[in-house]
């Protein structure tokens, strides 16, 4: 049983590290993406109100936008690589790691894999153009609307397979 947020973090970096960023950026990248996400649902079903001020564009501190899962994330390059942005501060890789560690628990290994798996039936175009629908196919269910924000439900290794074995 899975909150949504964490496989859709997991799944945008297995995505970035396959379209051929380094882990330590593919990590902050999906981080960047799933929290974008999250924000955009969590406005849209009134958990969160709009916010104030200039467009997202505008003071996030990038320097450039990386598209992840058909989402554009905010980026800038660090001494250390190519980071994830909140803000004008960018998304620590080890705290991701800690994070997907937490919420996965001893299943990282083997839901990474799964998602590696998946990611690599594709060619990388058409990876970039998929990951998002792919994600669609096989993140938990959970109710529409409110009912659903912070839900848990089933993450199936077995479809996250099958949807590379057509490929």
């Amino acid at each position: 049983m899975m909150n949504r947020a964490p496989v859709l973090t997991l799944w945008a970096a297995v995505v970035a590290e396959e379209l051929g960023f380094d882990r330590d950026a593919a990590l902050t990248l999906g981080k960047g993406m799933a929290g974008l996400t999250a924000q955009t649902k969590g406005r849209m079903i009134g958990v969160f109100k709009p916010p104030k001020g200039p467009s997202r564009k505008m003071g996030l501190g990038e320097e450039f936008w990386v598209e992840v899962c058909g989402r554009p994330v905010p980026a800038k390059t660090t001494p250390d690589g190519v980071r994830a942005v909140v803000k004008d501060k960018p998304i620590e890789p080890e705290k991701v790691e800690d994070y997907l560690a937490k919420k996965f628990g001893d299943d990282l290994k083997a839901v990474r894999a799964a998602m590696q798996d998946l990611a690599k039936a594709f060619k990388p175009d058409d990876l970039a153009d998929a990951a998002y629908s792919l994600y669609e196919k096989f993140r938990p269910s959970i109710p529409p609307g409110k009912r659903g924000w912070g839900a848990k439900g089933t993450l199936d290794l077995k479809l996250i397979r099958s949807l590379g074995a057509g490929s």
